[in-house]
């Protein structure tokens, strides 16, 4: 039987049968991008968030891992790796960045990525981990396997576009970035993400 309407690409795809080691990744948005896009939660459309603030232009692949939500499991991990106070997840799905020597022109597709490590970061006390990944079977980046692969500098351009991506010259930044995590500590966010999406949305 055909399917006559487009899955949510939240709540219809799935996060892969093979997760957390390879999962499905939404992608909102690629490195030429001007505007911030993102997923309209009621609708699955992506809608265009803001414009991009001055020069700051996301550096890899963008999006979240479809049926994952950032709640009270992501949240109590947070903090006990990070020994702070984390009230809550940021109430949406797990964003990942993802590595690949191709340009990929435009976003709102899926593609396989392999998690390699993550940011584990606080927007305003909320935990808001960042996944990084490698697109599969990419020639370049399959041979980084955990975070430690990757060199300082790479890993330094991420951080500083998410922790300055909201912030304008005359506010200080919520965002804190409390460590970079490996790939098992990847995996481990990862699942329980996909428990916080199962004990909120079934």
């Amino acid at each position: 039987m055909t399917l006559t309407y487009k899955a949510h690409p939240w709540h219809g795809i799935s996060p892969g049968d093979k997760a957390p080691e390879i999962v499905t990744a939404f992608i909102e948005m690629v490195p030429t991008d001007t505007v911030k896009y993102e997923i309209d939660k009621t609708t699955g459309y992506l809608k265009i968030d803001r414009p991009q603030k001055f020069s700051n232009i996301v550096p890899t692949l963008y999006g979240f891992i479809p049926r994952t939500y950032c709640a009270e499991k992501v949240a109590d991990y947070a903090a006990l790796k990070s020994e702070m106070s984390v009230a809550r997840g940021d109430g949406d799905p797990l964003d990942i960045c993802v590595l690949s020597e191709r340009t990929v022109t435009h976003g709102n597709i899926i593609l396989p990525a392999v998690p390699i490590g993550g940011f584990r970061m606080l927007d305003k006390g909320e935990a808001d981990d960042k996944i990084i990944a490698v697109m599969k079977g990419d020639e370049f980046y399959r041979q980084w396997n955990d975070v430690s692969d990757c060199p300082a500098s790479y890993i330094n351009r991420l951080k500083h576009y998410f922790l300055t991506y909201k912030h304008l010259p005359d506010e200080d930044s919520s965002t804190l970035i409390t460590s970079v995590y490996g790939r098992d500590e990847a995996h481990e966010v990862i699942v329980r993400a996909m428990q916080d999406y199962q004990e909120h949305f079934g």
